[in-house]
């Protein structure tokens, strides 16, 4: 299981999500982290999603040694989500080595 490179690929996520202001402080509701949608797009923007769903997800499976998704499209959401916005372009480029990376395990 490639854990180390998932943890730095994480870490520079969240990274990347503060310095594009994208990262939030409050926390949303139980309701709203509750939502059975894919990427919770009934409840959450896209960059809500992978500060309290996805990273806490993922560092809780590296943390206990699990298996961690052998599937996952996080680069063609962050297309759809953010378009074209050049200044996101780093971002998306993270979400796709990440899915490279846990594709390819």
């Amino acid at each position: 299981m490639p854990y180390i490179q998932t943890v730095q690929l994480l870490e520079s996520l969240e990274q990347q999500l503060k310095i594009n202001h994208l990262w939030s402080i409050q926390s949303p509701s139980d309701a709203e982290l509750a939502s059975v949608a894919p990427f919770a797009c009934d409840t959450l923007r896209f960059e809500q999603w992978l500060q309290f769903i996805f990273i806490p997800k993922m560092s809780m499976l590296i943390q206990t040694q699990s298996p961690l998704p052998s599937k996952i499209s996080l680069a063609p959401m962050a297309e759809h989500v953010w378009g074209n916005r050049s200044e996101l372009a780093e971002l998306t480029k993270l979400l796709a080595v990440l899915d490279n990376l846990l594709t390819g395990q």
